[in-house]
């Protein structure tokens, strides 16, 4: 399963956070002992999303019991997300653990460098193979594939 991160990550960067015909609730919000005081109709398993918090903005798998106690004034929002893009999400993680650290090739924005006699180095041109992605971001490896999710 996909960290909560990756899908707060992910949702941020497609603008959408699969919220169509899930609860939806404005209003006050009571999070007491690192749980929500109320059910707000989510689902055992459900993700959902806090907004308005000063200190559990996020997204979350429902029940939860590791929230910072707090009152405020804000939504919780069910999410439904589709099996397709969890497998994804799972992708871009598998991913980030392999490409996205400091020493990856593909954190480079070079593609060869040489310099026995003369210097020279080719640039990464981009492109979005996810085994071999030069632009080094998990958005350009899974561009294409994000697109179907994407909201303007």
């Amino acid at each position: 399963m996909p960290s909560e991160n990756t899908i707060f990550e992910v949702c941020s960067y497609l603008k959408n956070w699969f919220d169509r015909n899930q609860p939806k609730y404005f209003g006050n919000v009571s999070i007491i002992n690192g749980a929500l005081s109320e059910t707000y109709d989510l689902k055992v398993g459900q993700y959902f999303r806090i907004v308005g918090s000063t200190l559990n903005d996020g997204v979350y798998q429902y029940p939860i019991t590791t929230l910072t106690d707090e009152t405020f004034n804000g939504a919780i929002w069910g999410m439904a997300l589709p099996k397709p893009f969890i497998a994804l999400l799972d992708e871009i993680e598998t991913w980030k653990t392999k490409y996205a650290s400091a020493d990856s090739v593909a954190m480079s924005p070079f593609t060869s460098e040489s310099v026995p006699g003369v210097y020279s180095y080719s640039k990464s041109s981009g492109g979005n193979d996810t085994t071999t992605d030069k632009s080094g971001t998990w958005q350009g490896a899974f561009g294409a594939r994000l697109a179907p999710y994407r909201k303007m």
